[in-house]
């Protein structure tokens, strides 16, 4: 059986924008699914975000878009090597223009998280976690 792959789509306002933004937390995009509507955002070999116009998007749907300044539709979360990973991450998408959600989420020694919304309100969390030390403690297990 081949690798599954993720292609998650997210709508957005400003498409030249939301490619800077990702650009700026290291991320890269794959030229051969990136046009004007459209940017296929690179987070691992198995991970894409495509991130689409919001009119190329309602091409897919005839359901609304859910405003995500006040509704959310989902939360994307991506697992990090390390509490500094997180951090490092979270604090170069505030610096790009992300806001921070909430308080960092420390659960005991072995998780460790934050959250941020980007440029169009879609909810971002990262985590670290120390799968043996949650498996001991009783939270999840690899």
């Amino acid at each position: 059986m081949s690798q599954q792959l993720i292609f998650v789509n997210l709508p957005v306002q400003d498409l030249p924008r939301a490619k800077e933004f990702f650009a700026e937390l290291g991320y890269s995009f794959n030229p051969q699914f990136t046009d004007e509507n459209a940017a296929c955002l690179v987070i691992s070999d198995s991970i894409y975000f495509m991130l689409l116009t919001e009119p190329f998007f309602k091409t897919f749907t005839k359901r609304e878009i859910p405003d995500p300044a006040t509704h959310v539709g989902n939360i994307n979360c991506l697992s990090a090597e390390s509490r500094e990973a997180v951090d490092a991450i979270v604090d170069r998408a505030i610096a790009a223009g992300a806001k921070e959600h909430g308080q960092p989420e420390e659960m005991g020694d072995f998780m460790y998280g934050r959250n941020f919304t980007d440029l169009d309100g879609h909810l971002w969390s990262y985590m670290w976690m120390d799968v043996e030390a949650a498996a001991a403690a009783g939270g999840p297990a690899a």
